[in-house]
């Protein structure tokens, strides 16, 4: 090796051990600062602790996300010679931690340190100050979160944060949810030309956060002109936007709630449309679906490793439907088939049976409601736009009430039941001359419309929880439904089911939710007295049994 190529070596080493020192002196005086910025934060001044809280945010110092979440959770605790512990309390005192790292330092007693105070200025302080540190963060759920929650702590200095992770930003959801907050901070702390350009950045948004931002903005005094201009045609467009928002969620709110009359009256339309009984205790059939699912769910937790609870569903979707459908058989042989053709009296025996059958559930299961998991595949949801959120239990029973109704449709049209079925109840003697087992087809006739309303109480105790009473909510309009869909006609009982589940929604904004459910009674009474065979009247020897 050369005389030159020594020296150069040697100047690369020193310079790189430069290099090396500087940046454990830059270490060391941040790690100082860092220190003695921490140790003001057991000052009785409030004000001294926000500015604290400001500069500890400024600073950039991840380590600084310890203490400041120790004191935002009141964990920060100080002693008599103003030494920073975090604590947790046990028996006869406190587990104390170290402010800076979070590593045990031992036990003392209850009465050698004091609670740091914190009050609602020093947590906003505090949160944005976490904000800011987390948008450096290694982790890119941290630095999500805090993008999303910037928005709510603006300022000058955040602003610059903002700015400096925009542009080492890599991941393009973050890099958008920083601009976005970014653009939001602006608005509140920027120049004129640095508003205009995030109001024009802000435009395209759904965020309600926005509106009001923008809103505020424009109502700000001596707010110069082209940008009070600029807030106003972005203020249009996201309203304009926004009414669209409004009608879609509705739109899927209404099918959403037609979907839980579809299931509810599907059973009735079978009962009530093709037999012709007036079945009182139809909502207590969807109850006792309903504590099927119940039941299963707590076998499972009783009896199953909690890595198949998530199948509970599946298993609770076959028992609801044989319970009710054999309470649903027991019922027609013991009572209903004695009262064919007695209306008033059927009506009225199904009703004292449903009385029963609430008293018999509370004797077993109590009167307190019971709530129903959802399974893991049934939680959460996802955002399409805006405000507009679809939970998964939601969508998945307006598939599977499309599902029960595809089920029916096919039973009846396409099965030997099917046919007998409504052979029946077309004409009963012809079909009995024809050697068709009148009394087993009613009796299974009821179990079947009986059994589907067991699977709706299956469905609905996905979006709320089981009582006695949960019947009583759904049975008049499970009737509303069937008349005026058309008696009988499954289709009917479709258009029937999304019509007022539709209605209902769009008049919830303009009238209220129960003045709304009385505009939409009288409209179906109205209705009614025009078409009294409902939207779809069967033709035929079946209209006119």
């Amino acid at each position: 090796m050369t005389r030159r190529k020594r020296a150069f070596i040697h100047s690369l080493l020193a310079a790189l051990l430069a290099v090396f020192c500087i940046m454990a002196a830059g270490r060391a005086v941040r790690a100082d600062q860092l220190g003695g910025l921490v140790a003001k934060l057991g000052s009785d001044d409030f004000d001294a602790k926000a500015a604290t809280v400001q500069a500890l945010g400024q600073l950039g110092d991840k380590r600084a996300i310890i203490p400041l979440k120790a004191l935002y959770d009141g964990r920060l605790y100080v002693s008599s010679d103003g030494k920073l512990f975090i604590a947790d309390e046990d028996d006869d005192g406190y587990k104390t931690f170290d402010p800076m790292t979070g590593a045990p330092l031992g036990h003392v007693s209850s009465d050698a340190i004091d609670k740091v105070s914190v009050n609602n200025l020093l947590r906003g302080a505090i949160t944005g100050a976490l904000s800011g540190l987390m948008l450096s963060s290694p982790d890119r759920a941290d630095r999500l979160a805090a993008a999303q929650d910037a928005l709510k702590h603006a300022s000058p200095e955040l602003a610059k944060t903002l700015e400096k992770a925009v542009a080492r930003e890599t991941d393009a959801e973050v890099k958008a949810a920083m601009q976005f907050s970014l653009n939001g901070v602006l608005l509140v702390s920027g120049d004129t030309a640095q508003r205009i350009a995030a109001i024009r950045g802000l435009a395209g948004s759904t965020d309600p956060q926005v509106h009001n931002l923008l809103a505020e903005l424009r109502n700000t005094p001596g707010i110069a002109p082209e940008v009070q201009k600029e807030a106003d045609a972005a203020l249009k467009s996201i309203e304009s936007r926004q009414r669209f928002i409004d009608v879609a969620v509705s739109l899927f709110e209404g099918i959403s709630l037609g979907s839980v009359l579809l299931l509810a009256a599907i059973g009735l339309a079978i009962t009530f449309g093709v037999m012709g009984v007036i079945n009182m205790a139809h909502g207590e059939m969807i109850m006792l679906g309903a504590y099927s699912a119940y039941v299963v769910q707590e076998m499972f937790k009783a009896f199953l490793p909690a890595s198949v609870f998530d199948l509970y569903l599946v298993v609770a979707v076959p028992v609801g439907f044989a319970v009710a459908g054999l309470v649903g058989v027991a019922l027609e042989r013991s009572v209903i088939r004695f009262l064919y053709g007695r209306p008033l009296e059927t009506m009225l025996a199904t009703w004292g049976i449903s009385l029963i059958l609430q008293q018999f559930v509370r004797s077993i299961f109590g009167a307190p409601n019971k709530a129903v998991d959802n399974p893991n595949w049934m939680t959460g949801g996802f955002t399409v736009v805006g405000s507009f959120d679809i939970t998964w239990n939601r969508l998945c029973i307006i598939v599977f009430c499309f599902a029960v109704l595809a089920a029916l449709a096919l039973v009846l049209r396409r099965t030997p039941f099917g046919l007998h079925m409504r052979a029946v109840t077309q004409n009963r003697e012809m079909a009995s001359a024809m050697g068709i087992p009148t009394a087993r087809i009613d009796a299974l006739t009821f179990g079947l419309g009986s059994g589907i309303a067991g699977i709706a109480g299956v469905a609905l105790s996905q979006i709320g929880n089981v009582s006695p009473n949960l019947g009583t909510i759904y049975i008049v309009d499970s009737f509303l439904v069937v008349v005026f869909g058309g008696v009988g006609n499954l289709a009917g009982t479709l258009v029937g089911a999304m019509s007022l589940g539709i209605a209902n929604k769009f008049m919830e904004p303009l009238a209220g939710a129960v003045l709304g459910k009385v505009f939409v009674l009288v409209a179906i009474i109205l209705f009614i007295q025009k078409r009294p065979r409902g939207l779809f009247a069967l033709k035929g020897r079946a209209a006119e049994m």
